[in-house]
């Protein structure tokens, strides 16, 4: 089995059967559909009794969140790669699995863009990616989770933390890539198409809150006060810049136009 496409679902009805549309009708088919719902009572479970054939193991019951879910879904899974689409979310187009499988890539994680599509205003943006994958790029922001594929190995050891309510993908990132050294392939390929608001977006301080726990789980407080001084600049600055720094000539060109900006505002 090639992929494992887990779906947590949790009250979302027909968020939940537009990302089975999506996976459903997929061109390349050498993938397996989970799908763990938390003991969802909006009809939920109607969906999932109506797309039954076409899913390889779902089920309802009460539990602890959707960090728990995705764990329930590891456990189940048997595809080479790991995609976590969940409920609401679906894949950019009909040919997405068909293009990632085409690139025959190994790394240990796969990540491509997300695409945030307003349906009110009929606008939507790409997700930017980092110039390469650091420590930074977790101060920041994070990775698209639901357009990363995982190599399942990954989670052998590591499950994402329960504990953790909206920024558990977060951790299990740092783990793997900034302390174990995990391989990252950035693909210019969008993968999935999100709605704008999610747990994240609903509730924002406590997101902050875990955000700044995890990071000083990693990071001691000195290089912390470092990070925030980078942060400054937004993401996309910010990721423009190290994109510059990263090659010999923008590296040159930025010190040169850094010494004037120093020496104009100095003087002033």
């Amino acid at each position: 089995m090639k992929y494992s496409i887990i779906t947590v679902n949790f009250n979302n009805k027909e968020g939940l059967r537009k990302t089975i549309e999506s996976v459903i009708h997929q061109t390349f088919r050498d993938f397996e559909f989970i799908i763990i719902d938390g003991g969802s009572t909006d009809g939920s479970v109607d969906v999932l009794r109506e797309y039954d054939s076409q899913i390889n193991f779902w089920v309802s019951e009460p539990d602890g969140g959707i960090y728990q879910g995705m764990n329930k879904g590891i456990k189940k899974a048997t595809g080479e790669y790991l995609n976590f689409m969940n409920s609401g979310d679906c894949f950019y187009s009909e040919q997405v699995l068909q293009h990632i499988n085409n690139l025959h890539l190994t790394s240990d994680m796969i990540v491509g863009h997300d695409f945030h599509y307003n349906s009110k205003t009929r606008q939507g943006f790409c997700t930017i990616l980092p110039p390469r994958v650091s420590m930074l790029t977790f101060y920041i922001q994070t990775l698209p989770h639901q357009s990363t594929f995982f190599k399942r190995e990954l989670f052998c050891d590591t499950l994402y933390d329960e504990s953790l309510r909206i920024v558990a993908d977060i951790k299990f990132y740092i783990q793997k890539i900034c302390v174990e050294g995990c391989s990252v392939k950035l693909i210019d390929e969008i993968v999935c198409k999100r709605e704008p608001d999610g747990i994240s977006k609903s509730y924002n301080e406590r997101r902050i809150a875990e955000h700044q726990a995890t990071i000083a789980e990693f990071l001691p407080a000195g290089a912390i006060e470092d990070y925030k001084t980078l942060t400054l600049l937004d993401k996309t600055t910010a990721y423009k810049f190290l994109h510059l720094l990263e090659t010999p000539k923008g590296l040159k060109w930025m010190t040169y136009f850094i010494k004037i900006l120093y020496r104009l505002l100095k003087n002033k």
